[in-house]
């Protein structure tokens, strides 16, 4: 069985850093893409940034130049490195991933870890 264990969430003044990871475990053949997505309270589910098994990135508007996202692949793991964090990035950090597990891909899903900016 496939799990995505985050770490890294925290309490961060506006302006500080925070780093939050996620690591994939259990038995797989691929991992496709990783990322994270946002939920604030109230508001829906957002993707903050992916990365894909070529390299390739995609981050939200309201992200770019301030977040960073990066992958071990020998690790299974996706970082994502918050600067100049504003308020508004508080929200639940959640890990996605599009795994394969022998022919057939599935999307996973972390438990989720809280990020909290104060101003």
């Amino acid at each position: 069985q496939v799990q995505l264990v985050e770490s890294g969430g925290g309490l961060v003044q506006a302006g500080g850093s925070l780093t939050v990871s996620c690591a994939a475990s259990g038995r797989f053949d691929m991992i496709v893409a990783m990322g994270w997505y946002r939920q604030a309270p109230g508001k829906q589910r957002d993707l903050v940034a992916q990365i894909n098994s070529g390299g390739g990135i995609n981050y939200a508007d309201a992200v770019k130049s301030r977040f960073t996202i990066s992958r071990d692949n020998a690790k299974n793991t996706v970082y994502l490195q918050m600067n100049s964090l504003i308020p508004e990035d508080t929200a639940v950090y959640y890990c996605n991933a599009y795994i394969y597990v022998g022919r057939s891909w599935d999307n996973y899903w972390g438990q989720g870890t809280q990020v909290t900016v104060s101003s």
